[in-house]
């Protein structure tokens, strides 16, 4: 029996969606390591939602991850969303209530927007101006 979850995280207009299923620890970002992740300094926005769990928990797991859309930094959010509430996905199927609860309030306590999407979207540009909010200089002569 196969045992796997599919979960999704999504930020702005990028979205990842995490398969998540038992295995031996790999996680990888359209087929590619984690440890190859662009761009750089955001990798480590990944990893937090590894290593606040602990990564013994995702010892045990095989992640595969598809993204798409949104702009580098909105993919990073997406896929540590993805990874997060996969992860929570598969102990509450797989495992047990209790260590789903005590994984979810860790990732909860750490950062909401882990398992909760921010719900922010880009305002559309109006007439009379150069953007959503401002408006065009007005002058007098």
């Amino acid at each position: 029996i196969m045992e796997a979850v599919q979960t999704y995280g999504r930020k702005k207009n990028a979205t990842a969606v995490a398969y998540v299923k038992r295995g031996k620890g790999m996680i990888r970002i359209n087929g590619h390591p984690l440890e190859l992740l662009e761009p750089e300094i955001l990798r480590f926005k990944v990893y937090e939602a590894i290593l606040i769990v602990g990564e013994d928990k995702f010892a045990g797991l095989d992640i595969r991850i598809r993204v798409k859309g949104g702009g580098h930094t909105s993919q990073v959010y997406a896929i540590r969303q993805s990874i997060a509430k996969g992860v929570v996905a598969f102990y509450q199927k797989y495992i047990d209530e209790a260590s789903k609860k005590e994984i979810k309030d860790l990732l909860v306590a750490y950062d909401r927007t882990l398992l909760v999407a921010d719900p922010r979207r880009c305002e559309p540009k109006k007439f009379g101006g150069p953007g959503a909010r401002a408006r065009f200089q007005k002058s007098y002569r």
